[in-house]
């Protein structure tokens, strides 16, 4: 088995990228699972999605800028992004990290940065998902999130939770009262077993708990999983709630579990692809992976499902 420390180095080998690229096993890994280097590519992605029924997130790849300089070039870009959207009528809103906006060098930066693409999101009709990231930056990430969902309306901007996070459903209840959309996940980040569930009946037990404390609320949320139990788990709590198909949207990541994605929107569910792109596809997959070994036989194996 590779190990995480293997991985982890690994990603900070940029100059391996166009190396690894070379074989013909890992570029296919990677462009299943990254739209591209670049806008137009995402976009010819999204326009296929779309056309099978799906709507999407933009994801551009670039976390834990290195200075204010670095994180001022993320702000254009998804201020690029929402005028791309626009400009060719696909159907997506976009995502971002408050690490690539600055978080890890000034709160007051990354929320300002963060701001910034709220405020012409909400000018085009549009709407932006603050992620989650590791357990080190959730109660920042929630302080940012909670000081934009004070200025913005509830369809302006929304928010990530992790379900294998302890804190998770407390968080949950409490970004509810605002009130607040929010995303649940399961999460893939590596941490200590006091933060976060270690078993993954923990984890599951939790998702189901506050994605039906999400669906009772009224509001539309975002149902993230590519686990089949837990979209049954969600179906079902639906019909026994009278909750309808429009009332709420599943979310999966680009390339993962496509044959899903397609039924589930046949059956008349709201679906929504995260789609990343970007040059810096290399450290992102590989601290994909790194984050938790196991992920290489899941990526593994849904590349066989189809």
């Amino acid at each position: 088995m590779v190990t995480r420390s293997a991985l982890i180095y690994l990603s900070r080998q940029e100059g391996l990228k166009d190396f690894a690229a070379r074989f013909r096993p890992f570029k296919k890994l990677t462009t299943r699972f990254v739209a591209g280097e670049n806008i137009d590519e995402a976009i010819a992605a999204i326009r296929e999605l779309n056309a099978d029924g799906c709507s999407a997130s933009f994801d551009h790849l670039n976390e834990s800028v290195a200075n204010p300089s670095e994180a001022e070039t993320e702000v254009k870009e998804y201020l690029r992004i929402l005028t791309r959207i626009d400009d060719t009528g696909i159907n997506s809103n976009v995502s971002i990290k408050l690490t690539q906006f600055g978080l890890e060098l000034d709160s007051e930066l990354a929320y300002k940065n963060a701001r910034a693409v709220v405020v012409d999101a909400a000018r085009r009709g549009n709407f932006v998902r603050v992620d989650m990231e590791a357990s080190n930056v959730t109660e920042k990430t929630i302080d940012i999130f909670k000081r934009l969902r004070a200025e913005f309306d509830l369809n302006d901007v929304g928010i990530v939770l992790q379900s294998y996070l302890r804190r998770t459903c407390d968080d949950a209840q409490q970004l509810l009262k605002l009130p607040a959309r929010i995303r649940i996940c399961k999460g893939a980040y590596n941490e200590p077993p006091e933060v976060a569930f270690p078993d993954k009946r923990d984890t599951d037990d939790n998702y189901v708990r506050v994605m039906q404390l999400l669906l009772s609320s009224g509001v539309y949320h975002g149902i993230a999983t590519h686990d089949p139990k837990m979209i049954e788990a969600t179906i079902n709590f639906a019909q026994r709630q009278g909750i309808g198909k429009e009332a709420f949207e599943f979310q999966m990541l680009y390339g993962v579990r496509r044959d899903l994605q397609r039924q589930l929107a046949r059956d008349g569910y709201n679906m929504r692809v995260y789609v990343p792109y970007g040059k810096h596809w290399y450290p992102y997959f590989m601290r994909r992976l790194a984050e938790r070994p196991a992920n290489i036989w899941f990526v593994l194996k849904n590349l066989l499902k189809g």
